[in-house]
This record gives C-alpha cells, structure tokens and sequence, in this order.
C-alpha cells in the first residue's frame, strides 16, 4: 500500500476529523475561561488581597535603575501572580472538561441489563452439577 493511499485512509477514519475539532473548540474554550478568570474571578481575589491585580504580583529582585526620567536598568522581577493566574486557568478548564467527560460518559454508558446476580448463577451451576 502506498504512502498516500494509507494517508488518505488515516484521514477518512474520521479520528483525525474528530480530533482537530476537538483541538479547535478546546482553543476556544481555553479563551473563554481565560476571560472568565481574568475579567472576574482575578479582579474579585485582588480586590479581596488590598486592590493590586493578582497578574502584577511580583517578588523584585532588583529595582530598576531610573536616571532623568529614563530607565537604565530594568527591573529583575520574579512574577510569580502571572504564574498563579495561569494554574487557576488551567485548574478551572480541567474541571470543566472532567464535568464534561463524565456526563458524556454517562450518556455513552450502555443501560446494564437486569439478570441474577453472578452468586445466583454460581448456585445454580453446582446445582445442575449435583443433579448429574
């Protein structure tokens, strides 16, 4: 089988379909909830924290240098709110896609079909056994 024959069977199995769909709504997802955290919850913590914006939270390791108005050297900062910004983002769209997962495995799951309990069966088979 040739290389492009196995490609364009690769690409008709509708996994690959499936997939970029799926990276194309996860990109658009991970906007939204960006959002969500920048424009509501961030601003709510920093107002709860004394008023500064969580993103500019920052551990200065050496000032800047300012000579007649005009920075020399810059400021060597360790930001570690952009950092914590970043995990609430991550940890909120990981929830989300786990709530979302479990319903979609919840709706996919197959209805278990009634029967006797495998004890049941168990007694049943040594019943007949006996029987012989």
């Amino acid at each position: 089988m040739g290389m492009i024959s196995e490609f364009k069977e690769f690409i008709a199995k509708g996994n690959v379909v499936d997939l970029a769909v799926g990276v194309v709504i996860g990109a658009a997802f991970g906007k939204i909830v960006s959002a969500l955290v920048d424009g509501i919850i961030m601003p709510f913590i920093g107002m709860l924290t004394g008023g500064e914006s969580v993103s500019d939270w920052k551990h200065v390791l050496s000032p800047a240098v300012i000579e007649n108005g005009k920075e020399i050297v810059a400021e060597n900062a360790i930001k570690y709110g952009e950092f914590l910004q970043s995990i609430i983002n991550f940890l909120l769209i990981a929830f989300v896609i786990f709530m979302f997962l479990k319903a979609y495995n919840r709706m996919r799951a197959p209805a278990a079909e009634e029967g006797p309990a495998e004890d049941t069966l168990l007694l049943r088979e040594i019943r007949d056994s006996l029987k012989r």
